[in-house]
């Protein structure tokens, strides 16, 4: 990716500082997911960088759309609204990566149309029925808990096959993939095992399922994103490794 240069609007005192910590911080990232994509023989542009921009300010965000980021993820629906609300002027796709509660989903739509997150099949017919409602087509992952972990969302990984078969028969929804949270490790490497199990996941999911549904994997954040790249992602949620000060 070219990193843009049009950063007029932000030059000047400390916003200045911060375009450029900002500009310096994604040129880094982009050049180790660069390196990832050559190990593997993956071009480029086959992995999507979604900024994390939770506890982030407005200012922070159009930087980065000036710098060429379209994409944008949220934990929490009420900033993702407030967010979306606030940058009209913009064009921006959000994704929403954070828990998702039922009753959230109508303030959600239509400021976000993909869904990192769906875990149940009461969640996706929500998501269905909103969706038609405000006639929309909702791009959804299911979130596969595959380190089995008691206090992180997400289905078990032989749970996965019967939820996606419930999903792709849903109107409004596309079925695109599958999402992971990696457990924190204390070496990049040691999250291989768990990205190489959801591409596995994904694999034998895909001969039993429409064609283009398992084509995304959600999964490498800034603890992790090279060995994500390397197995498969095709989009990262990368957050501090983007705002960091240093």
């Amino acid at each position: 990716m070219t990193l843009r240069r049009n950063l007029d609007a932000f030059r000047g005192g400390a916003a200045a500082v911060d375009a450029e910590r900002i500009k310096a911080n994604l040129g880094r990232v982009d050049a180790r997911i660069a390196a990832a994509c050559e190990r593997v023989g993956r071009e480029r542009n086959s992995v999507t960088l979604v900024a994390v921009t939770k506890s982030v300010d407005l200012d922070e965000v159009r930087t980065l759309h000036h710098l060429g980021i379209r994409d944008f993820g949220e934990n929490r629906v009420v900033e993702l609204v407030r967010k979306a609300a606030d940058l009209t002027d913009l064009t921006l796709t959000f994704h929403m990566i954070g828990h998702l509660q039922r009753n959230k989903v109508k303030d959600l739509l239509p400021h976000s149309q993909i869904v990192h997150s769906l875990e149940s099949e009461k969640l996706a017919r929500v998501l269905s029925r909103r969706a038609e409602s405000v006639d929309l087509s909702v791009d959804v992952l299911i979130e596969v808990n595959v380190a089995g972990e008691e206090q992180k969302y997400g289905v078990s990984a032989p749970s996965a096959a019967a939820l996606a078969e419930k999903v792709v028969a849903l109107p409004r929804l596309q079925l695109r993939g599958l999402m992971t949270m990696c457990p924190i490790v204390r070496h990049p490497e040691h999250a291989r095992p768990y990205f190489v199990k959801l591409r596995e996941l994904a694999d034998d999911l895909s001969a039993n399922l429409p064609i283009g549904s398992m084509t995304d994997l959600s999964m490498g954040m800034t603890q992790d994103y090279e060995i994500a790249v390397e197995e498969g992602a095709t989009m990262l949620r990368i957050g501090s490794a983007l705002f960091a000060s240093s």
